[in-house]
């Protein structure tokens, strides 16, 4: 490798041990916020490159403010005409936040405790240098995942790549704005997930109906292995609402009483006693909701035939029965039937949950049903209380991704499917089960929740609410990342935690499906209205409207 010629000078300490300060005119503007540089120093006899990355540039000579008065002539015409030379007119002081030299052995970097003294030379770090240290895997090799390149270096000139057994067992969380690209970044991780480098188990619980473009999956040769043994295309299966179904005797009691409005508390007293008993006959295995009425008429009755009977239910159960038939007496409760989990989590196969037109609360409960299926499922199957055939044998790792994660683990909320989250979260990797959570408003988001996270993917974040719960929750969040987070572009990423060996700024690739989550062009649609075929249209309908009834009152001005 040819010899580099140094960018800068060091000039000396920062405000903290693991920061440096250094000059430099950077002529070919290099040196950008984000960008590595490292000096050298000999550790154990051996000449070690100290990586670091710039957090801040600030001018400490420009030119006088007297050559910036017209407009009309160039500042550079002014300083030849002074004499003023080109390493002379501009120089900028540049903090360096230390990561340390790659040590082969640890997989990490090492910080060496040694600052570079003032007048060290400092360096730009090569393509090479990056792409062997920055991340734990390499492309396309078995458990990698790549979603970009540098963004302070040409496109795919250093490729970021993550390091999927990491972020698929300690959880990751994708924060942004709404616009900044989330959804577009959750899509190019699923195709990655679903390579053949992984071949993934993943479900993905979708509130707004984005992640149907998914389907083109097994048709994208690039995700496609023909020489293997047997091959490889990956699956996807999208489950609409109708789809849906939950078998009444998985619901715990927290999740009637939230899904039942307004119980007093003798109403709630009624339900809890019948509730066990309906589920203690049934050995928690099936019950119906005509079985549970029964049993809380049976309870009714028995109290209004004692003479000791102290409580009189019966006031109570008519307004029970009705909350219960309005709740429980339809999709996607069911006494029998449920989301079978060896269908829904199968390796190489993406399940689309589709929740679009379910119930918030309903929505809850449903995502908080299966993250408890599937976490006793993978519990019993790795302590080998069960085995082939049994519907909790669950022998693979899971991966769940949850768009709008604060709908189901809002900060300060009582949401049923909180509790689970944050247990899967905390215990789920012993057991090979793991989450994924998207979020537009992390500042709504329980703060527990988002920071067992270890994989944060942070956008463009304004609101100040949002970036102070990512700094509190968010161990690898530092002040210069937050800094960055409001001048980010759409499809640019701060990707930090236990996926990369080091921070990095990150150009989001393009994807190779369909993305799913645009935006509605209002303006279009308001003038495709008035096109030719939409006007005869709809005189078709208003004279099927005449005809068949009387028309709505009111005034109308300008044509029809």
């Amino acid at each position: 490798m040819r010899n580099a010629e140094p960018v800068g000078v060091a000039k000396g300490p920062g405000e903290t041990p693991h920061e440096y300060t250094l000059i430099s005119a950077d002529c070919e503007q290099q040196l950008k916020s984000g960008e590595f540089v490292y000096y050298k120093v000999p550790i154990d006899g051996e000449e070690r490159r100290i990586l670091g990355r710039i957090t801040s540039r600030e001018p400490v000579k420009l030119f006088p403010d007297s050559f910036l008065a017209d407009p009309g002539v160039s500042p550079d015409e002014l300083a030849r005409a002074v004499g003023y030379t080109q390493p002379e007119r501009e120089l900028f002081e540049l903090t360096v936040t230390l990561l340390g030299y790659y040590d082969d052995t640890f997989g990490a970097f090492i910080n060496p405790r040694i600052s570079p003294s003032c007048g060290w030379s400092i360096y730009l770090a090569e393509d090479d240098l990056l792409r062997d240290t920055l991340a734990k895997r390499r492309p396309a090799q078995p458990g990698s995942a790549t979603i970009g390149s540098l963004l302070s270096r040409p496109d795919g000139a250093v490729p970021v790549v993550l390091d999927v057994r990491e972020f698929t067992s300690t959880h990751l969380a994708i924060i942004a704005s709404t616009g900044s690209g989330k959804s577009y970044l959750a899509g190019v991780l699923v195709e990655e997930l679903m390579s053949p480098a992984n071949k993934a188990c993943v479900l993905i619980v979708d509130p707004h109906g984005e992640y149907s473009t998914l389907t083109e999956l097994a048709n994208t040769e690039a995700l496609i292995d023909r020489k293997s043994a047997g091959g490889y295309r990956p699956r996807v299966r999208v489950f609409t609402p109708r789809d849906i179904k939950v078998k009444l005797s998985t619901l715990e009691f927290s999740d009637l009483r939230y899904l039942l409005p307004n119980l007093s508390e003798r109403m709630e007293e009624l339900l809890k006693k019948a509730f066990d008993r309906v589920r203690d006959n049934k050995h928690n295995t099936a019950w119906s909701l005509d079985e549970l009425e029964l049993e809380i008429g049976r309870i009714v009755e028995r109290g209004m035939q004692s003479e000791t009977a102290q409580v009189d239910y019966s006031g109570s159960a008519s307004g029970l029965y009705w909350r219960l038939h309005s709740v429980l007496g339809r999709q996607p409760f069911t006494a029998s039937e449920h989301l079978d989990l060896r269908e829904l989590l199968v390796p190489g196969q993406c399940t689309v949950l589709q929740l679009d037109d379910v119930d918030e609360k309903q929505q809850q409960v449903i995502l908080a049903t299966l993250l408890r299926r599937a976490y006793r499922a993978r519990q019993r199957t790795v302590r080998t209380e069960t085995g082939p055939g049994d519907e909790e044998y669950l022998p693979y790792p899971a991966f769940t991704l949850l768009e709008e994660a604060h709908h189901f683990a809002p900060a300060g909320g009582d949401a049923v499917s909180t509790g689970i989250l944050k247990q899967v979260l905390a215990e789920g990797r012993k057991f090979g089960l793991g989450v994924g959570l998207i979020s537009q408003r992390p500042g709504k988001l329980d703060a527990d929740v988002l920071s067992q996270c270890m994989t944060q993917f942070i956008m463009k974040v304004v609101n100040p609410i949002d970036q102070t719960t990512i700094a509190s929750a968010v161990e690898s969040a530092s002040r210069d990342i937050l800094g960055e987070l409001p001048a980010l572009s759409k499809g640019q990423v701060i990707v930090t935690g236990n996926s990369m060996n080091a921070p990095v700024l990150c150009r989001v690739r393009q994807r190779l499906t369909t993305h799913g989550g645009v935006s509605q062009d209002a303006p279009a649609e308001w003038n495709r209205w008035f096109e030719g075929d939409r006007i005869r249209e709809r005189e078709r309908d208003q004279s099927v409207v005449r005809t068949s009834g009387p028309r709505g009152r009111g005034s109308l001005f300008g044509p029809s």
